[in-house]
């Protein structure tokens, strides 16, 4: 079975960032070339909308048979509302919380990300995982478009 990956907003600005494309643009190939399946959220469709014309049309891009496209559901809402209640990040970072919960929900096997200061980060990792644990959820594997390289053997 292939793996089913969360992006969440980040990594599709990723693409066209000189700081993040090298690591970005061989996970979107690699997507394109059906190695994994894209789980697509409407909390990312709705960050998208006012993302500059390049980035709008690199969603395009990818094939919908390759694609699962997630609604937010009020279970997603209330373990969003956990993390913050549980202190894992503040309330002004409830969309990043969304992003996580509809991973965990909908059993991403990997939610990838390049925000450090709300998501990749192994203190927010924990937090989030702990909320996962404590409210009858797997936990989460999280990680940046870096850790998806394919790498040649010598």
């Amino acid at each position: 079975m292939k793996p089913r990956l969360y992006l969440d907003t980040s990594v599709f600005g990723g693409y066209f960032d000189g700081e993040f494309s090298e690591h970005t643009i061989p996970l979107f190939e690699r997507l394109r070339t059906n190695e994994f399946i894209l789980l697509f959220s409407t909390v990312t469709q709705d960050e998208l909308e006012n993302a500059p014309e390049k980035v709008k049309n690199l969603v395009k891009g990818i094939k919908e048979e390759y694609t699962e496209f997630i609604e937010v559901t009020e279970e997603a809402v209330e373990l969003a509302s956990a993390y913050i209640d549980e202190k894992v990040v503040g309330q002004t970072s409830f969309a990043d919380c969304l992003h996580i919960a509809i991973a965990t929900i909908n059993k991403a096997d990997y939610l990838i990300s390049w925000n450090f200061k709300h998501i990749v980060n192994v203190e927010r990792i924990e937090g989030y995982n702990s909320v996962n644990l404590k409210k009858g959820y797997k936990q989460l594997e999280i990680r940046s478009p870096r850790e998806f390289e394919k790498y040649e053997d010598n």
